[in-house]
């Protein structure tokens, strides 16, 4: 076993580490160890990864379609219904290899003539402005979501139904702008919650109802900023607060965000895990740098958003339901093994630089190729043939490796080059985890689109709105409303006015963008610092908090260090696993 190396990342020119288990892992998928670093790896692969951009564009029979590739991309886009069904074959697309240059550039010709579908989405019913999800049903402006019903306006949900503006939640009915959290009703403006009911402005509270404001509280009810009430007071009060006027709303908005700054912070949020580095994971074990995992996954790393069942792969997002998994984008789902370097690849396995494949096997180089094995860039092969073939090809990748504008190397055992994206750098979600200047952008090699410039015609300026959402007439829906941050217009659905007015909350002055982009920054960044735990013995170091309990470390500084998403400059309180619980649990 080889041990641990340092590296000159040929991206950033940064150094990174290879360690003996990594060497381990490339031996056994039998790939090089990787020229860039982990975060390089990472903005790579995200810049393949188009969630959110939509357009309208000309399908190939001259018909509008929603289409996650730009009008004008060189691609042949089809109906989604029509991609998935068999009035077509991308196997009449095939081509023989050819050793006289490079595979990427082999590999993006074919992209370019293979048909693609306008979403990436499986399952779907009265669902059609949404990308990369998988059983919606009457669904607006969904992404990277699963089983889902009647919800707008949100990016990875699962299992949600009646909810708007919902980021990474999951079983939450008649929510709205709940982040983090799950197993809730009727959950309102928080994060990292669970099992709450009837409750607004939470952070960190479990199994808790009717609390407004609250923070850090498990099994609670009547609360209000983390104050008991009688039932008649509670409702009194909530009453008086009345956040379906904007402007109230927004003095109890800053005001929640002053106060859960005085409580302290679990230093990751790491449930029922193992032996696990990295931040917002349920049960998950031996995994390094890992986030947003769920359900039994087990020995991983640079692993983002996914999981269920995942084992022994690295460098993935959105991915799950695989083992032996690397370089992977939306791939995995639905099972499969040995998915390398590839992009939406589903229920397949020795899988190799594939993009939009499913349910196949030993593949190398293909695109939109569904219930096949042994092809290569599409053509079909013996199984004699295909494995006499792919050495050559892999030994060509290194012989002749493709060299971008910047002089970067692509050999085999690298993700494909960003350059060749179908999707501009600021399309994907690449510019959202590493955002980019257009200017930076271009100096390093990435593609860029400006936005179509095109007059936005307003009919109503979201700070001309009435302030309480009972004054706001049910005509606004449909009106073209001005966002207050970015200028857009948006529309108000008739279900989301019908929502907001039901539950007395504040009418939105901001566009759907706008808000998801709110959320986002509020969450912690896909990063890990080494830190101190900032408990002092009876108070936090900056003596906002007072401990309500004895610690082990009593009045001394309690020594313990950890790996945190929480950057050493930030204003909140973070504990170590033994002081927090101390105090929250």
């Amino acid at each position: 076993m080889s041990k641990e190396e340092k590296r000159s990342c040929q991206n950033c020119y940064g150094e990174f580490v290879i360690d003996a288990s990594d060497f381990e892992f490339y031996a056994k998928i039998k790939v090089p160890p990787p020229t860039f670093c982990p975060e390089c790896r990472m903005q790579r692969r995200m810049a393949w990864r188009n969630e959110r951009t939509l357009y309208k564009r000309k399908d190939a029979f001259g018909n509008d379609t929603i289409s996650i590739y730009s009008p004008d991309k060189p691609l042949t886009v089809y109906p989604r219904d029509y991609w998935w069904s068999d009035a077509w074959d991308p196997m009449q697309y095939g081509r023989e290899y050819d050793f006289g240059k490079p595979f990427f550039v082999q590999f993006r010709e074919l992209l370019e003539s293979v048909p693609v579908s306008g979403v990436f989405s499986s399952n779907v019913v009265e669902s059609p402005y949404c990308n990369h999800v998988w059983r919606l049903k009457n669904c607006y402006l969904v992404f990277a979501s699963l089983e889902c019903e009647n919800v707008c306006y949100s990016d990875k949900a699962e299992h949600s139904k009646d909810s708007f503006d919902l980021y990474l939640a999951k079983k939450c009915e008649r929510c709205y702008w709940a982040v983090d959290s799950e197993d809730s009703y009727r959950l309102f403006f928080s994060a990292e919650s669970s099992g709450c009911t009837d409750s607004a402005f939470l952070f960190d509270c479990r199994n808790c109802q009717n609390c407004f404001g609250c923070v850090g509280l498990r099994n609670k009810q009547y609360h209000i900023f983390n104050k008991p009430y009688s039932k008649e007071d509670y409702e009194q009060k909530i009453h008086e607060l009345d956040i379906g006027s904007f402007q109230n709303f927004q003095k109890t908005l800053n005001e929640f965000l002053q106060f859960r700054l005085t409580f302290p912070r679990r230093f990751a949020r790491l449930i029922n895990t193992t032996n696990v580095a990295g931040d917002n994971c349920v049960d998950v074990k031996n995994c390094y740098r890992c986030f947003d995992l769920r359900e039994n996954v087990e020995d991983g790393k640079y692993l983002t958003h996914g999981g269920f069942g995942m084992k022994d792969s690295y460098d993935g997002y959105g991915i799950g339901i695989c083992e032996l998994l690397y370089e992977g984008v939306d791939t995995g789902v639905d099972g499969g093994s040995r998915q390398l370097f590839s992009v939406v690849v589903y229920s397949s396995s020795d899988t190799h630089y594939c993009f939009n494949c499913a349910n196949a096997a030993n593949l190398f180089g293909c695109v939109g190729l569904r219930k096949k094995q042994y092809c290569i860039l599409n053509k079909q092969y013996t199984k004699e043939e295909y494995e006499a073939l792919v050495p050559k090809i892999i030994k060509h990748m290194s012989d002749m490796p493709y060299r971008d504008a910047r002089g970067r190397e692509y050999r085999y055992g690298e993700f494909w080059p960003v350059e060749l994206s179908p999707f501009a750098y600021n399309e994907t979600i690449a510019q959202e985890y590493f955002p980019l200047t257009k200017e930076k952008a271009l100096e390093v090699g990435f593609c860029w689109r400006d936005t179509d410039k095109k007059k936005w015609d307003v009919s109503v300026l979201a700070k001309d709105l009435p302030d309480h959402i009972q004054d706001t007439p049910e005509s606004i829906v449909g009106e073209r409303i001005a966002c207050l941050t970015c200028g857009r217009a948006y529309r108000v659905l008739k279900e989301e006015y019908d929502f907001l007015k039901k539950e007395r909350l504040p009418f939105p002055r901001q566009c759907p963008d706008c808000r998801h982009k709110v959320r986002f920054e509020n969450r912690k960044p896909l990063a890990l610092w080494k830190r101190q735990c900032n408990c002092a013995g009876a108070a936090s170091e900056n003596n906002v908090y007072k401990n309500t309990a004895e610690h082990a470390h009593k009045e001394t500084h309690c020594p313990n260090e950890f790996e945190t998403s929480y950057a050493p400059e930030r204003s909140e309180i973070v504990y170590c696993e033994q002081c927090y619980q101390n105090e929250v649990v």
